[in-house]
């Protein structure tokens, strides 16, 4: 670039006003992905069990989750690498190898009970057998991942991301408690017992998940690839402002969108079932089925519909999120803006960690026990690499100019904490 001309930047982050749509990206995909159909299941339970009186799990776990989102986009921004690839360059190999096939080994679990919940709801409106759908939800999946440019295969993400707000629509078919909602925002009303700790271990294990970390990560690094005019900060330091004020806002509206949707779905699980008596979940489609009396057709379409739609854009995340740890571990040609044949192995592992939890499924593995030991590796996996995040966090070598602020890494480092006595509570 010649000394006179002017320093490129997020192209949408500009002096005139953005445009928010073009704005968001990797934070909204992310976050939007969080709400996945094991995610309804969990806060479907929540809202069954304990009515509203477990709302305010969200309200803390809001900054939680965007904090600690912001540092993974901006490692990804700053380095030119996912989190697998800085863990890789600056960290023992061990450790590395040690979490990478924990971050599999969750995902392919969840990629299982996603399909299986997605089946289920579409069963539930179209008589097919559950395996047809399982089927089909996972090629489809893989076909987006493999076949589709990746500018079009980000667009159709972020479109599919207004799925979620069936869940805005099932509210409004609900008789709420208004008055009781707002107390169990600022208020815990559950009672204190073994099932409410279990239940809120839940909550912050499907809100701050290893996955949702390489993912952000690993599309910012891959944004860098796809957009010309972006460099990693460490490379280009005039870029850093506008770059942090991209990634800051998309983060924090994604993450916000997340929550109010999982809030949405806490509510109407609270004001319908718990409301008569029903109080186990086990599913995202058992609740959808358990709607239907209680709140009438047209809640129980939308929150069907609402599992289907999160589902087909949160099986590829989580499929996605592995092939870039694993790739990036190993030193692959990685990236879903690669052609098939130039990144192979990496597309290799999108299809198996896809086709595993399709196999999950033809053996009739139980999905609840699986979920609970999903869980545990997460809680087990995020401790780890949240500590190599706030520790990279810090370095310019890897951030460039983009290093966190003290406030930032304060919060990023509490978080981790308190993830580490989840995973202790979730062991035990």
């Amino acid at each position: 670039m010649s000394p006179q001309a002017p320093a490129p930047h997020d192209p949408v982050v500009t002096p005139s006003k953005p445009r928010l749509w073009k704005v968001l990206g990797p934070g909204l995909i992310t976050g939007a992905s969080d709400d996945d159909p094991s995610g309804i299941a969990t806060y479907s339970q929540a809202g069954a069990q304990f009515g509203y009186g477990l709302a305010w799990t969200l309200l803390l776990t809001y900054p939680l989750m965007v904090v600690v989102q912001e540092i993974s986009a901006r490692i990804g921004r700053g380095s030119g690498q996912g989190i697998a690839g800085n863990m890789r360059k600056h960290y023992p190999p061990w450790l590395v190898k040690g979490i990478v096939p924990l971050l599999l080994a969750a995902n392919v679990i969840n990629i299982g009970a996603d399909l299986s919940a997605m089946s289920d709801s579409l069963r539930l409106l179209v008589p097919i057998p559950h395996f047809i759908g399982v089927l089909g939800f996972g090629a489809l999946s893989i076909v987006l991942q493999v076949t589709m440019k990746y500018t079009r295969y980000v667009a159709v993400l972020k479109w599919l991301t207004l799925a979620l707000f069936a869940y805005f629509g099932t509210v409004l078919a609900a008789d709420v408690d208004w008055g009781a909602l707002a107390r169990g925002l600022v208020v815990p009303e559950m009672g204190w017992s073994r099932d409410a700790a279990t239940t809120i271990v839940a909550v912050f294990g499907t809100t701050i998940s290893p996955y949702l970390f390489f993912w952000q990560a690993s599309q910012e690094a891959e944004d860098i690839r796809e957009h010309p005019v972006r460099e990693p900060l460490t490379k280009a330091p005039e870029q850093t402002a506008s770059a942090v004020a991209r990634i800051r806002l998309d983060t924090i509206v994604g993450m916000g969108f997340s929550n109010v949707v999982a809030l949405a779905i806490m509510v109407t699980a609270a004001a319908t079932l718990n409301a008569h008596g029903i109080k186990d979940v086990d599913s995202a489609a058992r609740a959808a089925e358990a709607l239907r009396p209680v709140a009438g057709d047209f809640a129980f379409a939308l929150f069907a519909l609402g599992i289907i739609g999160t589902g087909i854009l949160a099986v590829p995340v989580l499929a996605g999120s592995a092939a870039y740890a694993i790739g990036e571990a190993a030193r692959w040609t990685v990236g879903l803006g690669r052609d098939p044949g130039e990144a192979k192995a990496f597309y290799a592992t999108v299809a198996l960690s896809t086709g595993l939890g399709i196999i999950l499924n033809l053996a009739h593995v139980d999905s609840i026990r699986a979920l609970f030991w999903s869980a545990v590796i997460n809680g087990v996996t995020a401790v780890p690499v949240m500590v190599c995040m706030m520790l990279m966090a810090t370095r310019r070598r890897v951030m460039g100019p983009a290093v966190v602020s003290r406030r930032l890494l304060l919060v990023g480092w509490l978080t981790t904490l308190l993830m580490g006595g989840m995973a202790v509570a979730m062991m035990f």
